[in-house]
């Protein structure tokens, strides 16, 4: 018989469901302190640090499903975030974030 290796912590998709909501009302709170866009672009980059240094820390001992929602909602932040300071520099031709 061959030994059969269960994970500790296996992901699942209702784990995946609570770090993105988690993710997503911690970027939302975070982003709403940003009164113009250097402000929002500068306070979402903070948050998925914090975000992603969360993320980590539950990889290595905690629920791993719930540390790859918090990554893919972060990143996907990011990317939101980057896309509004790319159409303001675009649309000022000034980069907003200095």
């Amino acid at each position: 018989m061959r030994p059969s290796y269960r994970e500790p912590y296996p992901v699942t998709g209702a784990g995946v469901a609570v770090g993105a909501v988690t993710a997503f009302a911690w970027l939302l709170l975070f982003g709403l302190l940003g009164r113009d866009v250097p402000g929002y672009a500068w306070w979402t980059l903070f948050a998925g640090g914090l975000a992603w240094l969360a993320a980590a820390v539950l990889v290595r001992h905690g629920d791993r499903g719930v540390a790859t929602g918090v990554a893919i909602v972060t990143a996907g932040g990011w990317s939101i975030a980057a896309a509004i300071v790319a159409m303001r520099w675009a649309q000022s031709g000034d980069w907003p974030l200095w």
